[in-house]
């Protein structure tokens, strides 16, 4: 009786394996294929505006040999921009008397970046040490995810590996953003816990000093971040401030 039992059992699954197939196959001629999603942050395209032609004419217009040679966004730009907003006074500070160039885009991410590399942003640049802070254009609503994020900014590191061997690369942590706690400033910080892994003591050296842009409460005091992201003069102190004893170890600086 059991033995029956079995057999009947598995009857049935071999006519129901049957029937799915057969109604498979009846509407294939229909079917519409799953959506194929592709991660633009480790594609290349190339960021429209003026700026990001102008720095790769800067790099082409000066090979050669650089101390420092800074990778981003409008944040990074913003080294270039005059006192009180930008950082203009704070660059000549520290960094006047060394060589070094700026190759912050407003707007980049990272699939920008990796276009420019593709275009000869490095081409004949050889700096002792990279400074990389990219993806926070990358985060947002509707944009990309943490996971997606992190393997674009890991393209951009491979990248100025491949590119430039012989180069340090200090990695900042993505700066926090927006007036207070949100979806967005958790995604970036899910995304600066992972990037702290690629720390190896060698070659890649990650630094984060976040905390010292918010405020006890977690907010992001607009003496120090007008719009809760660009920093101002008082911003860009304590980043040069912050990465500079790493510098000066990378540079062999007395």
């Amino acid at each position: 009786m059991k033995s029956k039992y079995l057999l009947l059992v598995a009857a049935l699954a071999v006519a129901l394996q049957f029937t799915a197939s057969a109604q498979t196959n009846a509407s294939g001629t229909n079917a519409v294929a799953p959506a194929v999603h592709i991660n633009n942050a480790i594609g290349l395209a190339k960021h429209k505006g003026q700026r990001t032609d102008d720095i790769l004419a800067r790099a082409k217009a000066g090979p050669g040999d650089y101390d420092i040679e800074f990778i981003g966004d409008s944040i990074t730009q913003g080294w270039e921009n005059p006192a009180p907003k930008g950082g203009k006074n704070v660059w000549a500070e520290f960094y006047g008397k060394r060589k070094v160039i700026n190759m912050g885009v407003s707007g980049d991410r990272t699939e920008n970046v990796l276009w420019r590399f593709e275009n000869g942003q490095l081409d004949g640049i050889k700096a002792k040490v990279a400074v990389v802070m990219i993806g926070t254009n990358n985060s947002g609503k509707g944009r990309n995810t943490p996971d997606e994020i992190l393997a674009g900014v890991v393209a951009v590191l491979n990248q100025i590996r491949a590119r430039q061997p012989e180069t340090k690369i200090l990695l900042l942590s993505i700066f926090p953003r927006g007036a207070t706690f949100s979806e967005q400033r958790g995604d970036l910080l899910q995304v600066n816990q992972a990037l702290a892994k690629l720390d190896d003591g060698k070659n890649l050296f990650y630094l984060d000093f976040g905390s010292q842009l918010i405020e006890s409460d977690g907010s992001i005091s607009k003496s120090i971040m007008p719009d809760a992201l660009h920093p101002n003069e008082a911003g860009y102190q304590i980043w040069a401030k912050a990465i500079e004893p790493k510098l000066k170890e990378l540079l062999g600086d007395k």
